[in-house]
């Protein structure tokens, strides 16, 4: 069915293809994967806007919260509830502690953890699977770094469709087995995730069955935009409390390894704002993993077509993607249309660290490769490019299950052993059985009891080394951001003061071992509580670190020298560097 369409043309229901090429139209099917003008296989759908413009407002009160509410603007024909298992939907939450940490209240978090699968890949797999059952396809080929070959399993076992996953080694032997149990015809490639994509489409090609595309597929790209729609949904209440009309934050960030989910997401946006839904179209964060990072390697040096990373050096294999090809450069081009946008990476360490960040402070387990996003906003907000005014939704695109042994590594738990049996022959608990409470849970035959006694002066013992330090602010939100920081990178006992005489009579009593000073204070300020702390000799010799929000005048400073260890910016409280100065200074 080749025709040439114009925008009015088609009915109003028809999902048209567009050839980014040659600009040729025609109807879409699942089975077209290429333009038949120009051969070209990058397509990109087009529906009726002013059409759905109209209509959608009077639709979705009567539908449910979920990925099909917006169905008018998805390549489906007839919607099959049958195939749902509520994928989409998901909760935007305010991340309030994250926020604190960082200076800027309007932090929001797109918990794609809550899809069926635990991640953003099922609205992939829905969107996809329904368009193959549509025109009865049996048999599915795809390559995957883990979290999509799981969504497909679970929605092609669902459809009756038979499933084909090529992975790449450095998806987990777990993973693989959890698979299987969906009755996935799982193929190990032992290579790159790049060369299981040309051993996928070589095998699809030789069995004649179909090939997920990823970007180059329509409903895969378009699935992702679903993101963006209810995003803007969501974002309205809190900013209009009307409820009238949708709204777009200022930032999207999202980790990515080959961009197919930012290339739907900010196409979904392109929607919207076509249909005047929304004001504005977001500035992307796409956020890449050190080790395997050829988007933003292209970013920075200006290039507009990547240069494949042919072994990529990282533990997240779910981002391990070499060669993300043209679906870079499409989102480049929508950058530097747009004048807005960056793409920076972050290390497995910084993607490790913003994992504890996360379930410390917000109570969110996310995966590694979710943590990639987390980090990268971290760097940018540190390096000013998004700033403590803007409204910014990151994607956390997965759960972590089970939680990640690179980053708990040891000392996670102690071990009670109630039974006499599990002794060694000398009486003793063997230190393997005793874990990290080997010296204080030897058994006697009194059994389960002792041993949680014993756990009790382990505890005390252990807090009773930890670090004693003094926070000195009169804010309560700085208080609050300061001891977050400290607990989430280290163990430590933290006293608070919100005023100068209160800080005195605490550090003369405690005699901490470091103090974080503020040196603005209702009653005697920062310099004032200096010299009372140097006039006492037991508090003469503890450390002090100021933390100022103002810039210190030559006359302060001098004030200070020989007074503090080192002085800290507010706007660099979560800086390593202030971490550094605490455990240089607390050994």
């Amino acid at each position: 069915m080749s025709t040439n369409l114009t925008p009015h043309e088609y009915r109003e229901s028809s999902v048209v293809a567009e050839c980014l090429d040659c600009g040729h139209r025609t109807f879409f099917t699942i089975t077209l994967t290429a333009c038949p003008i120009c051969n070209s296989e990058w397509l990109e759908a087009r529906y009726d806007y002013r059409w759905i413009s109209q209509k959608l407002p009077n639709l979705l009160p009567g539908r449910p919260f979920n990925l099909w509410r917006y169905r008018e603007l998805l390549p489906i024909y007839e919607f099959n509830p049958g195939l749902s298992m509520g994928e989409g939907g998901t909760p935007l939450i305010h991340a309030k502690n994250l926020g604190l940490m960082l200076g800027c209240s309007n932090i929001y978090i797109k918990d794609e953890r809550q899809n069926p699968t635990a991640s953003f890949k099922d609205r992939q797999a829905a969107v996809k699977v329904a368009a193959l059952k549509e025109i009865g396809i049996n048999d599915f080929v795809l390559a995957s770094t883990g979290n999509l070959a799981l969504a497909y399993s679970a929605y092609t076992a669902r459809a009756g469709i038979k499933l084909w996953a090529f992975l790449s080694s450095l998806v987990s032997t777990e993973r693989m087995r959890e698979l299987a149990d969906y009755g996935t015809q799982v193929i190990k490639v032992t290579s790159s995730y790049d060369q299981a994509q040309i051993i996928a489409s070589e095998f699809a090609q030789h069995q004649g069955l179909h090939l997920e595309l990823g970007s180059r597929s329509i409903p895969s790209v378009e699935s992702m935009k679903t993101i963006a729609f209810e995003i803007a949904e969501q974002l309205a209440f809190p900013y209009n409390q009307s409820g009238v009309g949708w709204m777009a934050p200022d930032w999207y960030v999202q980790s990515t390894g080959d961009g197919l989910g930012l290339l739907g997401v900010m196409k979904g946006f392109d929607e919207l704002h076509q249909m005047g839904l929304v004001d504005k179209i977001p500035a992307l964060g796409g956020i890449q993993v050190d080790g395997c990072a050829p988007m933003v390697q292209a970013w920075k040096t200006g290039m507009e077509k990547v240069e494949p990373v042919v072994t990529p050096r990282t533990n997240i294999a779910s981002l391990a993607t070499g060669n993300p090809g043209r679906t870079y450069s499409q989102l480049f081009h929508r950058m530097k249309r747009d004048g807005k946008g960056v793409f920076e990476s972050a290390s497995d360490e910084e993607a490790f660290r913003a994992m504890r960040i996360l379930a410390e402070m917000e109570g969110i387990s996310v995966e590694p490769a979710a943590a990639v996003g987390f980090a990268g906003l971290i760097t940018l907000m540190r390096a000013g490019i998004i700033k403590s005014t803007d409204l910014i939704v990151v994607n956390c695109t997965g759960h972590t299950m089970p939680a990640e042994k690179a980053w708990l590594k040891d000392k996670w738990m102690h071990s009670v052993i109630p039974h006499s049996d599990q002794r060694s022959a000398s009486g003793k608990i063997s230190q393997e059985a005793s874990g990290l409470a080997k010296p204080y849970l030897h058994v006697e035959e009194e059994g389960l009891l002792a041993a949680l006694n014993r756990i009790t002066p382990y505890y005390f013992s252990y807090r009773d080394r930890s670090p004693n330090i003094l926070i000195v602010n009169h804010s309560k939100e700085a208080r609050l951001l300061i001891r977050r920081i400290l607990q989430t990178q280290g163990k430590y006992l933290i006293v608070e003061a919100d005023n100068g005489k209160q800080a005195i009579e605490i550090a003369r009593n405690e005699l901490p071992d470091l103090i974080l000073l503020d040196l603005v204070m209702p009653d005697i300020d920062g310099f004032a509580f200096l010299e009372a702390l140097k006039e006492h000799p037991s508090t003469s010799s503890i450390p002090v670190i100021v933390l100022t929000v103002n810039d210190l005048t030559l006359e302060e400073k001098n004030r200070l020298k020989d007074q503090i260890q080192s002085m800290v910016q507010e706007n660099e409280f979560f800086d390593v560097g202030l971490l550094e100065e605490v455990r240089s200074i607390i050994k």
